[in-house]
């Protein structure tokens, strides 16, 4: 099964299927969406659909991700410590992948993006505490993961409720202080 998985024409099946939601996300709301939709936009059957997702929701959740994850570029961040410039990216990518959505599907499933940010950026910090740190896995460091993937995205949801100013200019000032923080804890 796993090799059916990067078989090129599942992948190339599966990236269509993924750019027709994305193209009909353009120009319908979310819960407009079905499944026939969907496969007669990537002229696929319905069997083709349900080989690759679960259901509708199980491709917004992909879709999802996958966006995200090119907003946060990995790459940049993967080599590179939790530093200013670090933290400022992943604060940008996360406010461009919001506003890129609220034109689309935010109405209604700000739950479902904000544990998909949550958790990717869980994964990030992990890592990166990990190597920082020069340790194993850590239930200390998976706990500072956690808080920050939830700071990162709370500060998110405050600026773009109360902000006028732009992203960087928001979070720069509070950057020194959880950046000594994470330090302070890498000395232990």
């Amino acid at each position: 099964m796993s090799q059916a998985k990067t078989d090129p024409r599942v992948l190339r099946t599966r990236r269509l299927i993924m750019d027709s939601f994305i193209e009909l996300s353009s120009k319908k709301e979310f819960k407009d969406i079905t499944v026939k939709d969907i496969t007669t936009e990537a002229m696929i059957n319905r069997a083709t659909f349900y080989y690759h997702f679960e259901d509708i929701y199980d491709l917004l959740e992909k879709v999802l991700s996958e966006v995200l994850l090119i907003n946060l570029d990995r790459n940049i961040i993967e080599e590179n410590e939790l530093n200013e410039d670090c933290m400022i990216h992943i604060f940008l990518a996360i406010t461009n992948f919001q506003g890129a959505l609220s034109n689309r599907c935010h109405r209604g499933y700000e739950d479902t993006i904000a544990r998909i940010i949550r958790e990717q950026l869980e994964v990030i910090f992990y890592k990166r505490l990990l190597v920082q740190n020069k340790t194993e896995e850590d239930e200390t460091l998976k706990l500072t993961a956690v808080i920050l993937s939830w700071g990162m995205y709370g500060a998110s949801v405050e600026w773009r409720r109360n902000s006028n100013v732009p992203p960087e200019k928001f979070i720069r000032p509070a950057l020194p202080n959880i950046l000594a923080g994470i330090s302070l804890g890498s000395d232990t």
